[in-house]
């Protein structure tokens, strides 16, 4: 299993059923990242329908959150009892359900409720897609992570494309409505080619009943590196958090960049790293998964750094782009060794943890530009970056089989 990452493969032919499996699973991912973007562009209108306030808004939508952090732990449980196909194809659909609720609501109490059921699809989608996609590592022998949060990247980029030209012709009721036909469609046809192609789950790393003082401590040692790939997680997904937030108004507020380059930041942030999530899996097999995440930790650093102190807009949208290309593939690689260490209980950790950055960034960034203005606090999102890479150097021997 440990060659899976390392990019130390024998030739192994590829099974039709786990063909079939991985565009299946392609497709949940792909699903997943459009029904969410496609939400995230109504929250204007879903916001003017409820009447609710910034402050409220923004309590409203911490359901979201909330909810995926409060079920991640759940979903992996459920995974080891039931398998993570099945729990994938139940999440799925009860995401594609949820999503119609938002546009129903009209109060700001009403969202935030409803959000957390939608944030509860969301994590256990996530959580089980991801143990799905470990199991599928290992059959395959080969670092396909990245391309499932490139085939996510991909979806949300549709996603939020279509909103925005839907925008103006349909409501939101109507459109979430499409979405959570979509999303429907999707899980029927995919579900069904993933649950008749199954892949063995990874197992966690237990101790043996032979040596159970021996045991006990590789057991520990195991869930303490789920904890670090965990912790690896977090780093770059408060880097991705911050920008969604705030990558765009540092453009416009501080660099004065009109309408048109603020979006573009974004913009181009999240394209380089879907390219980069694209080539991840050969970027993986040519240097090894330790390699891989100590220069995408220092790529990220260099390229926020550019991006938070240069004098220039599109100076800082280039700082962007290279900062997109660091953090593609550190989420998904520190994800699937954590599935590879722990199994699916390893990924719901690995997760939980990893997503508290996405939660820990936004805020923080704010309370940081209150005090110290705005580019500073985005030079936070290269310190995580760069942390991210120690802690990959320092736990290198992880990566390559020597734990």
């Amino acid at each position: 299993m440990r060659r899976a990452l390392t990019g130390n493969q024998d030739s192994v032919p590829t099974e039709p059923r786990l063909t079939r499996s991985r565009i299946a699973l392609t497709a949940f991912f792909a699903m997943d990242g459009f029904l969410f973007a496609g939400w995230v562009v109504r929250i204007p209108a879903i916001k003017a329908q409820t009447g609710a306030g910034a402050g409220s808004l923004g309590l409203a939508l911490l359901g979201v959150s909330a909810g995926a952090v409060a079920f991640m732990m759940i979903a992996g449980r459920l995974c080891r009892r039931f398998g993570s196909p099945l729990v994938t194809v139940a999440a799925a659909a009860a995401l594609s359900l949820s999503i119609v609720l938002p546009p129903l609501t009209r109060s700001a109490t009403a969202l935030g409720l409803v959000l957390l059921v939608f944030g509860a699809a969301y994590g256990a989608l996530n959580v089980a897609m991801n143990s799905a996609a470990v199991a599928l590592i290992g059959a395959l022998r080969r670092p396909v992570m990245p391309g499932f949060h490139a085939a996510f990247s991909l979806g949300g980029m549709l996603g939020a494309g279509l909103g925005g030209l839907l925008a103006g012709g349909l409501s939101a009721t109507v459109h979430l409505l499409v979405l959570a036909v979509i999303g429907l469609l999707v899980t029927l046809v995919a579900g069904r080619a993933l649950c008749r192609n199954p892949v063995p789950e990874v197992p966690e790393q237990l101790p043996a009943p032979e040596d159970r003082h021996q045991g006990n401590s590789r057991a520990g040692r195991a869930r303490r590196l789920v904890l670090v790939f965990g912790l690896i997680a977090l780093c770059t997904a408060y880097g991705e958090g911050a920008m969604a937030d705030w990558g765009a108004l540092h453009l416009s507020q501080d660099l004065d960049a009109g309408p048109g380059t603020a979006a573009a930041g974004y913009a181009v942030f999240a394209l380089a790293m879907t390219v980069g999530r694209l080539s991840g899996t050969a970027v993986v097999q040519r240097f090894g998964a330790a390699r891989a995440l100590i220069a995408g930790g220092t790529t990220a650093t260099a390229g926020m750094l550019l991006g938070a102190l240069a004098p220039t807009a599109w100076w800082a949208c280039a700082g962007f782009a290279v900062a997109g290309l660091g953090l593609a593939n550190i989420f998904p690689i520190a994800l699937a060794r954590a599935g590879e260490t722990g199994g699916p209980d390893g990924v719901a950790v690995a997760s939980t943890v990893g997503y508290g950055g996405m939660l820990l960034g936004p805020p923080a960034i704010g309370f940081l530009a209150e005090a110290v203005g705005l580019p500073a606090a985005l030079t936070t999102v290269a310190l995580l970056a760069a942390l991210a890479a120690g802690i990959a150097y320092a736990t290198r021997g992880a990566h390559t089989g020597r734990t």
